[in-house]
């Protein structure tokens, strides 16, 4: 029997893209025409999340299929030797997994699952991402324009103008001198819509210097306090928003280009195309900005955890569908290699673990099962929740310190009153608190659970864990 033919794979994920910025995923001001494309010919997943809502162990999660309590990334990682404490050392990873399947594999963009992004990594055939910047230090990756030092195939040059547009012609090349008798498996990872909210084409920036900014609530307030980690920026808010929103417009203009070299290569139909964030931001929105750690303690808000998340592949994905079951990255490393037709030796399955599953049986068959709740974790605390409630629990040393969280999202979306002392909740706090240990227990490493996390290696310096 001839072998089916195995897909080209392209993921495309951005840095801090909110799912509420985009839209297909209802921003009223926002032009997202590349984005919508992808919506209208393939899937929009409705609850799409990060399985943590900081950037290093969210991308870890995606590239080993695993919870952080399993790979050990909890936080972002520094960039010095400092911190090089081994990350991913051991992981069997999707691009291995992809490479030893037959595809040829390429990187380009951040990479932050390591404290060094110049030398390849194992897996990828072709590699393009940072190099080691004494002038502009851990900014380097984050300045959209001027000089930012790069690495190609591990090999260091510096390179001006608009980062994301070299990154993107750094895929384009990937795309045409592949070999074309291998499937390809391409990642690209532009740092759009991470801060500096500044650096951004003039004609996209300029178009939103007169938005209403009607997606983002006015004057809200939050029980958490702001952390050092809030994003910093320069002007008014309301330029650090047309910033943010001309990010997501640059972020659409080159999602566009990929997809018109591979219409014009005759391959955009055989090829799963995907486009995510590794998690989100608020931008005001309950009175914060950033992602997770812009709080003191560490949140959970659903603009932190929410992401986009469109696939496209005709013939196999249908169009015009909005799964609204739950969706992360973990699950998406599981559709990927099933999409690839990877079958994992018992002793590799069993080695990874993951809590991930793929989208496809689902689709063929809306009876197979699906979870029916999201969990995360970030640091030292970890989330359950459902379109109903949310949970969060605090571990040491943060128990006791700061209260853990309950909400009841559809009487109260906003997450404005935290429920858990109300003798009303009690039962359902503790079904869904049984819920989250069996969960962890199921998955995590003990030696690099959330619960342990003062015992094990720092990422950073400013860890909120490590704080009063």
């Amino acid at each position: 029997m001839k072998p089916k033919a195995l897909p080209n794979i392209l993921v495309i994920m951005a840095d801090d893209h909110a799912q509420w910025a985009a839209h297909c995923y209802g921003n009223s001001e926002l032009r997202t025409p590349n984005m919508d494309f992808l919506a209208e010919s393939g899937l929009l997943m409705q609850n799409a999340f990060t399985p943590c809502p900081v950037c290093s162990p969210a991308r870890a999660c995606f590239f080993t299929g695993r919870l952080p309590s399993q790979h050990g990334i909890h936080d972002f990682l520094a960039s010095t030797e400092d911190y090089n404490h081994g990350w991913m050392e051991g992981e069997t990873t999707l691009p291995m997994l992809l490479q030893e399947n037959g595809y040829q594999t390429g990187f380009v963009g951040k990479w932050h699952c390591t404290t060094s992004s110049t030398p390849p990594q194992p897996g990828f055939d072709h590699w393009v991402s940072y190099g080691e910047s004494k002038k502009n230090g851990w900014r380097n990756q984050y300045l959209h324009q001027g000089p930012t030092d790069i690495s190609e195939q591990g090999e260091e040059k510096e390179i001006m103008g608009y980062q994301t547009r070299y990154f993107n012609r750094q895929a384009v090349r990937f795309l045409r001198e592949r070999n074309r008798a291998q499937p390809f498996f391409l990642f690209v990872g532009p740092t759009d819509t991470h801060f500096p909210f500044e650096g951004h084409p003039r004609r996209l920036a300029e178009h939103y210097r007169n938005a209403n900014f009607w997606d983002i609530p006015e004057k809200e307030t939050s029980h958490l306090k702001p952390s050092s980690h809030i994003s910093p920026f320069s002007g008014t808010t309301e330029e650090a928003l047309a910033q943010y929103y001309a990010a997501v417009g640059m972020l659409d203009d080159q999602i566009g280009v990929l997809l018109d070299e591979l219409n014009g290569q005759g391959d955009l139909d055989n090829t799963l195309v995907v486009y995510t964030a590794d998690h989100g931001h608020m931008n005001g929105h309950h009175g914060h900005y950033g992602k997770g750690n812009a709080t003191m303690p560490q949140n959970f808000y659903e603009e932190s955890i929410r992401v986009p998340c469109l696939m496209r592949w005709p013939g196999k994905l249908p169009a015009k569908r909005q799964p609204s079951m739950s969706f992360d990255h973990c699950d998406l490393f599981q559709t990927i290699l099933d999409a690839a037709q990877v079958k994992l030796s018992p002793d590799i399955k069993k080695k990874i673990n993951s809590p991930g599953q793929s989208l496809l049986p689902y689709l063929n068959d809306s009876e197979t099962g699906w979870r029916a709740y999201q969990f995360c974790e970030y640091g030292n605390a970890r989330m359950v929740s459902n379109s109903k409630f949310k949970l969060v629990r605090r571990y040491a040393p943060h128990a006791g310190t700061y209260p853990d969280e309950f909400f009841s999202l559809s009487k109260d979306a906003r997450e404005s009153v935290n429920l858990i002392n109300d003798p009303l909740w009690q039962d359902e706090i503790a079904r869904m608190g049984n819920l989250l240990e069996e969960h962890f227990k199921r998955y995590e490493r003990p030696e690099r659970s959330a619960k342990t996390i003062l015992s094990q290696p720092p990422c950073n310096s400013s860890e909120l864990w490590r704080k009063a």
